[in-house]
């Protein structure tokens, strides 16, 4: 199930997920495939719905808390895209964005961030140069092979049906926020604290 737990690029060949994720101070989000299923429904009039996930939601409201900024980065054009960032609190929204690397650049550049510190969920072949300069790149179960081969982790879930609250969980827990997290809910964390 693609590279998971090994790093494909020779720069940082031995980096644990558990090194990489400590580090992340933002996450950037494609939407289509990934915070969706990547279904669109139109009607006759030419209004787009999107399906979302509520506990990608909650894991997107979760990592914003404990201080780790999220960013939407699609290649498509949708006023649904805006309403579900505003709903969650999302203030940086980039869209009918074809290059996403010179975004990228913009988007690390303004924050004073190194690539380390920057997570990046993808789930095609337009998302796979990004894959290669961010500290910890995730593709969706669902993705296309090349955007798997590509990541440094492939998540269990399919886009819009958790892949991003695992993602969140995940850095959460690499940074050590999860003890408060469970302690906030009244959960017994057990052996929850392991990555997946």
């Amino acid at each position: 199930m693609g590279e998971n737990g090994r790093d494909p690029s020779a720069k940082n060949a031995g980096v644990s997920l558990q090194e990489r994720l400590r580090k992340i101070r933002l996450l950037i989000l494609d939407v289509d495939g990934v915070l969706t299923d990547g279904r669109i429904v139109m009607n006759d009039r030419g209004e787009e719905t999107k399906f979302f996930d509520v506990k990608d939601g909650h894991g997107i409201k979760l990592l914003m808390r404990y201080g780790i900024d999220v960013v939407f980065l699609t290649g498509r054009q949708s006023a649904v895209v805006e309403h579900r960032a505003s709903d969650l609190g999302v203030r940086e929204v980039h869209q009918k964005i074809w290059n996403k690397l010179e975004i990228y650049e913009e988007i690390i550049a303004r924050r004073g961030l190194r690539d380390e510190e920057v997570a990046f969920v993808g789930d095609d072949i337009v998302d796979v140069p990004l894959f290669h300069r961010v500290g910890f790149a995730a593709a969706c179960a669902d993705a296309v092979g090349e955007a798997k081969r590509a990541a440094h982790y492939v998540t269990g879930r399919r886009g819009g049906r958790g892949a991003v609250r695992e993602v969140c969980d995940m850095i959460l827990k690499a940074r050590g926020d999860w003890q408060e997290v469970a302690a906030r809910y009244g959960l017994d964390c057990g052996d929850r604290d392991r990555l997946l």
